[in-house]
């Protein structure tokens, strides 16, 4: 019996211990950004401009604007939580081939990006963003497009303005739904200051919204995507390509997702 009450104090102590540190080092858990030099060159195939925006609290957010003529409006892409906006040649493609300029943004921390991270900066971050396209674009002509993580930013940034659409690409239900279902073991709910509640956000979206999500992902759930969708109210333009067989990454492949994209972006 005493033997059998000292192992529960160790397991106790040790869970307190996985408790805390989780809390201390969630940013690690949840971000990995991928830096680069100042003086690192982009590659795009289309005529873009680097810039610079410089937030309140003197972070520095590195941007890539792609252009074309006669372009239909643009694009504000917010992508995952890893790598940078080097890696988003495939986004370019995609968006000049629909008629659109795009507007690609690193985070905090990513590519070229400076500042500290936390959940209402990224916001004020994104709002920022949305508010330089719109010294360059009508709102009317404004799609907002995250994918993963980028879509609780995305999801977020369309309930507080009025863009023409909004696109998530693999989303989840919440930031913190799916920290339960990765760390179960774990009071997420207390833990987490980073909760994006796209559940929330969907239900004050005013445009039409287009959701893709593949039911191979081991990363974020179908499952997510799908109740996310059913969430949404039906006064809401809304429509949920279900992708067989795709993973977390490489939609783009796919045949569903490529016709969904036409229509997404008529």
């Amino acid at each position: 019996m005493r033997r059998l009450k000292k192992i529960s104090i160790v397991l106790a102590i040790l869970y307190l211990l996985l408790v805390i540190s989780t809390y201390f080092f969630q940013e690690r858990l949840i971000f990995f950004p991928q830096k680069m030099p100042v003086n690192h060159t982009f590659e795009f195939c289309q005529e873009f401009e680097e810039f610079d925006l410089t937030t309140n609290d003197g972070a520095k957010l590195n941007a890539v604007h792609i252009k074309q003529d006669s372009a239909r409006g643009v694009v504000l892409y917010f992508h995952g939580n890893s790598g940078n906006i080097s890696h988003l040649n495939h986004v370019a493609n995609l968006v000049e081939q629909k008629g659109y300029n795009a507007i690609l943004v690193d985070y905090r921390t990513y590519g070229k990006s400076t500042g500290e991270l936390s959940e209402d900066a990224l916001k004020k971050d994104a709002q920022l963003f949305y508010n330089h396209a719109l010294t360059k674009y009508d709102e009317e002509d404004i799609i907002l497009y995250g994918r993963s993580f980028g879509t609780g930013i995305a999801s977020g940034l369309a309930a507080s303005n009025s863009p023409r659409k909004l696109i998530l690409e693999s989303p989840f239900y919440s930031a913190v739904s799916l920290g339960q279902h990765r760390f179960p073991i774990l009071p997420v709910d207390w833990l987490s200051e980073f909760r994006f509640p796209s559940n929330e956000y969907l239900q004050k979206v005013n445009c039409p919204i287009y959701i893709f999500h593949g039911t191979d992902d081991s990363v974020i759930p179908y499952e997510f995507a799908k109740k996310l969708y059913e969430d949404i109210p039906e006064t809401t333009v809304k429509k949920l390509y279900t992708v067989e067989g795709g993973g977390h990454n490489y939609l783009q492949d796919f045949d569903v997702f490529k016709e969904g994209m036409s229509e997404a972006f008529e």
